[in-house]
């Protein structure tokens, strides 16, 4: 599984990378996760927004922090 934080560094995206480790840690899933801080990578995905959050090149979340029960659906089958 390959996870993806993009964002600058800012607080939202710290806490959504912090929420991201937490229900990984919970569900006890081995997975991939990447912070992307540079904007033209990030442009790159067509985002507008961060923080964003990128599940097997899929995006889940744009411009929020998502809930740990969110991020846990999204892990899980």
């Amino acid at each position: 599984m390959d996870i993806k934080v993009l964002g600058p560094g800012c607080p939202k995206c710290q806490q959504t990378e912090k929420v991201v480790k937490e229900a990984l840690a919970e569900i006890g899933l081995d997975a991939r996760l990447e912070k992307v801080t540079d904007t033209l990578e990030i442009a790159g995905y067509g985002v507008m927004g961060t923080p964003a959050l990128i599940i097997n090149g899929e995006i889940k979340s744009v411009g929020k922090i998502p809930t740990k029960a969110q991020v846990k659906a999204w892990l899980t089958p």
